[in-house]
């Protein structure tokens, strides 16, 4: 391990998890979030971004493309970001996918899908299927594609591929999720036992943030919990969570549960790592190498030279 974990772990516990802790305003938390990722958070040099808009059944949804200095590929990732379904937006994210883009030569898309409290469910699922249809209307393929997501963006992320599997409907490439939060009914152990060592997450505040989301709807919906979706024929996952996590459990849970239902799974569990810590590959050697090792498992998938 880095000696910049430490250090990093630090800060974000005695300075983000207690502002977190502390802060009501979701507005407030949205403009902090995006003042940091534009400041702290860069893409590889020569990275370039746009916005699109991608239609499907009469539902229009705005995506950031981001492509890599060097494009050699007509794969895409598309990749959902998290924040609780609450804050975050295509840009706190784009620089973590500009270096994983970069890594594989292929452009990443990341949806700018309806945050609650003023869309609560089912407007982000919606505006995900709208825009997972509309990449594909675009004309790439479904297999040429890996859905990636982080926290309740793997919420997302895998509430798509279970309802693509449900539906008989065609295969991603695979799909990939940091830290990613998979039942919102919060019953794994890690939410209480790694409520301290936890660096970034407010434990107290997770009950408080679904239902902002949930509006109503019951927490134990396979749609907005995959953790009880059925996954019996779906396209390959990995997983990574840190093990001081508070959501530890939901990753692990959900690898069990993926095998229950025959699918391929790869899981790496980090030891003292913060919540979704490949957004801080600019300064954190281990969200390097977590990324190094994501772009490992999607290239021989895509039949792309591996690095090695």
């Amino acid at each position: 391990m880095s000696l910049l974990r430490p250090l990093l772990n630090g800060y974000l516990r005695q300075i983000e998890k207690r502002r977190l802790a502390r802060t009501t305003d979701v507005s407030h938390i949205r403009r902090r979030l995006a003042f940091q990722a534009r400041y702290f958070f860069h893409a590889p040099r020569g990275t370039r971004q746009r916005w699109d808009t991608f239609t499907a059944g009469g539902r229009h949804v705005g995506a950031l493309e981001v492509v890599p200095p060097e494009l050699n590929s007509d794969a895409v990732i598309f990749y959902i970001h998290g924040g609780g379904f609450v804050f975050g937006n295509p840009r706190t994210h784009a620089a973590m996918l500009g270096h994983l883009a970069g890594l594989l030569g292929m452009r990443a898309v990341l949806p700018e899908y309806a945050l609650a409290p003023e869309s609560p469910y089912p407007a982000a699922v919606a505006d995900i299927r709208t825009a997972w249809n509309g990449l594909i209307a675009s004309g790439v393929r479904p297999s040429r594609i890996f859905v990636g997501g982080d926290s309740a963006g793997g919420a997302l992320a895998l509430g798509l591929l279970a309802e693509l599997a449900s539906s008989g409907a065609a295969q991603p490439g695979g799909v990939f999720c940091f830290s990613p939060l998979t039942d919102l009914t919060f019953s794994g152990e890690s939410i209480r036992s790694n409520a301290k060592s936890e660096a970034l997450l407010p434990a107290q505040r997770a009950h408080e943030m679904a239902q902002l989301y949930l509006a109503g709807q019951d927490a134990e919906d396979p749609r907005v919990s995959p953790l009880f979706a059925n996954y019996k024929g779906a396209a390959p996952v990995w997983i990574t969570v840190g093990d001081t996590e508070m959501l530890r459990d939901d990753a692990r849970r959900m690898v069990a549960r993926l095998k229950a239902d025959k699918v391929q799974v790869t899981f790496v569990e980090q030891h003292d790592l913060p919540h979704v810590w490949p957004l801080f590959h600019n300064i954190l050697p281990e969200a390097r190498q977590c990324l190094n090792a994501l772009a490992e498992w999607i290239r021989p998938q895509l039949d792309l030279p591996s690095e090695n």
